[in-house]
């Protein structure tokens, strides 16, 4: 015990021989840049210097002090048991409050995971991709919009396929749409236009009466596709995709049965829907 205490008393001499000098030293230099004699220095300035040499030392052993140590906390040794579970609540329980537990990582994780997880196109953004941002579309009625498949069924009724609307409503948002289809008599021609205003095309979308043209013949539907040019051309007729091949630059063949493709610029799809991904 008295090794520390003459270390430390002779660490005091040593301070205060060194604030002596540095007093001595800034008097020195002082009396010599104003030309004035270091005995002719009052009391009241020489103990000024030494307070300015005081504070000049401290502060420089207090920058030059390291830093203390962070303290480790003891580590608490959960009691045994034969028991798993209670085991493991007792380590959920003692583990100190800066470390995350299993359970706070996992949720933790599935928040990362569900910040970054990719975000599931929408619709419209599935229709223009699918029609490559074409501009202009023509589509049969039968077998595409409409349940029936012949225009002998017009004559007695229209229906629009439900699963279908919602495809046709966002290609008229963005696409300049015309429907077509043969038909029988004037009869037929009341009952589609009838069915589509019922299901909400001409108000939802943007379609109008005019855009939907009635033919006689397949080869007139033949003739209005050519005459507008499309991007895309959608039917149910192998046929008549084959003539437009080299005139239309996209065709999709809606057909149930899975057919070779004629052309490489025609796609083929059980249903309208299902090449949009709705069914």
């Amino acid at each position: 015990m008295a090794v520390p205490s003459s270390s430390s008393s002779s660490s005091k001499d040593e301070l205060i021989q060194l604030i002596k000098r540095l007093g001595t030293f800034l008097a020195l230099r002082m009396s010599n840049l104003f030309s004035i004699s270091f005995q002719k220095l009052d009391p009241r300035s020489v103990g000024a210097i030494a307070g300015l040499a005081v504070a000049i030392v401290f502060t420089y052993r207090l920058m030059r002090s390291p830093a203390a140590p962070p303290r480790r906390q003891p580590k608490r040794q959960t009691p045994s048991t034969s028991s798993s579970s209670i085991s493991t609540q007792s380590n959920a329980t003692l583990t100190p409050s800066g470390v995350c537990l299993p359970s706070e990582d996992l949720r933790a994780q599935n928040v990362v995971d569900e910040f970054f997880q990719p975000v599931k196109p929408t619709l419209g953004q599935i229709v223009r991709q699918k029609l490559s941002e074409g501009r202009k579309v023509t589509c049969r009625l039968l077998g595409v919009i409409l349940e029936e498949s012949s225009p002998e069924e017009l004559q007695k009724e229209a229906t629009v396929k439900s699963a279908v609307l919602d495809v046709l409503l966002e290609i008229t948002k963005f696409c300049d749409l015309y429907l077509m289809e043969r038909v029988i008599d004037d009869e037929s021609e009341k009952n589609v236009l009838m069915a589509l205003e019922n299901a909400g095309i001409f108000t939802s979308g943007g379609l109008v009466k005019d855009k939907v043209l009635f033919c006689s013949t397949e080869n007139g539907r033949t003739s209005f596709v050519r005459q507008l040019e499309p991007d895309w051309h959608i039917d149910t007729n192998p046929e008549i995709l084959s003539q437009l091949a080299r005139f239309i630059k996209y065709q999709l063949h809606v057909s149930p049965v899975r057919s070779e493709r004629t052309a490489a610029n025609v796609f083929s799809s059980p249903s309208l829907e299902h090449f949009f991904g709705c069914a």
